[in-house]
């Protein structure tokens, strides 16, 4: 099979390329370097001659803070319309399967019991909206190609950045955190699991699904698998939930602080597939791959 992967260059992309690779597929690369920046004018269909599955990543990523005058136009201009000029070339040039990297913040940022892919969509920000958007996009091709939509949560493992970079940083420096009376749930999936999860999707049932590492964390555990990955204590302090709301309004992080003592639960079912990897491999693989990382730690 001949796969078609946008995005190669990212912290996922980087990691299916490879798993690909050694498993026997003939990968073509898209990246910025290829097609410029994506967006309504992106000419693909050179791109598409032999392809038989297309598996998009590359994205406006989600920012935590964007100043620009106009954020829902820049994510859609990359998210919507460079992903519905790709969709439709690819259906015009005979693709067999589309596979989408969308987001589970298309379903919203919080929920008590797991989501599923048939729970009513709610999207709060430009990011979520433009994924929600495409995932529309490319349904405008059913019948002429299979789609896979795959909305999976955080995502960590090696190369892995962001906040989960920094918690990194603050377990392994064994820093007092004041998530000890964090008693919430939230998905993750490991790079090794999504990975699969998407090269599964290359001949799995078609649909929408919510890949997760099968297993919903409490902040506070996150953090002591962490410490435990890294060989640290977990110093936790029960810090009340209603305190660190607070704390969130008066420094502007309020969203920042919802991640951390919110639920976000997804059901992870995608029919004929288990995740490969359990949290604890996938925590200490990370562990290992920050302490080579970082200078002085390994």
């Amino acid at each position: 099979m001949t796969v078609l992967v946008t995005g190669p260059g990212g912290f996922v992309g980087r990691a299916l390329v490879s798993g690909l690779t050694v498993r026997g597929y003939s990968v073509r690369k898209v990246g910025r370097n290829v097609v410029g920046d994506i967006g309504p004018d992106t000419d693909w269909r050179p791109l598409l001659d032999g392809i038989e599955t297309v598996v998009h990543l590359a994205a406006r990523v989600h920012v935590m803070r964007d100043h620009g005058r106009d954020p829902l136009a820049e994510y859609r201009r990359v998210n919507l319309e460079g992903t519905r000029g790709l969709a439709a070339a690819a259906a015009d040039a005979g693709v067999r399967r589309f596979v989408f990297l969308s987001s589970v913040k298309v379903n919203g940022e919080t929920t008590e019991r797991p989501l599923s892919p048939e729970d009513p969509v709610d999207p709060k920000d430009a990011y979520a909206i433009s994924k929600w958007e495409a995932e529309q996009a490319i349904a405008e091709t059913a019948g002429q190609m299979a789609v896979v939509v795959l909305r999976p949560p955080l995502v960590y493992g090696p190369g892995v950045g962001g906040n989960f970079m920094r918690l990194l940083g603050l377990v392994d420096r064994a820093l007092p955190l004041p998530f000890g009376a964090i008693r919430n749930l939230r998905s993750f999936i490991y790079l090794g699991n999504l990975v699969g999860a998407i090269r599964f999707a290359l001949d799995g049932p078609e649909g929408t699904f919510l890949p997760s590492d099968g297993e919903d964390l409490s902040t506070s555990d996150l953090v002591r698998r962490l410490a435990a990955a890294l060989d640290r204590p977990a110093r936790l302090v029960p810090v009340p939930i209603s305190l660190l709301r607070f704390a969130g309004c008066v420094t502007g992080r309020s969203a920042t602080i919802a991640r951390l003592v919110d639920s976000l639960r997804l059901d992870g079912r995608i029919p004929g597939w288990t995740p490969p990897f359990g949290v604890d491999e996938g925590l200490q693989t990370t562990a290992d791959w920050y302490r080579e990382t970082i200078p002085g730690r390994a």
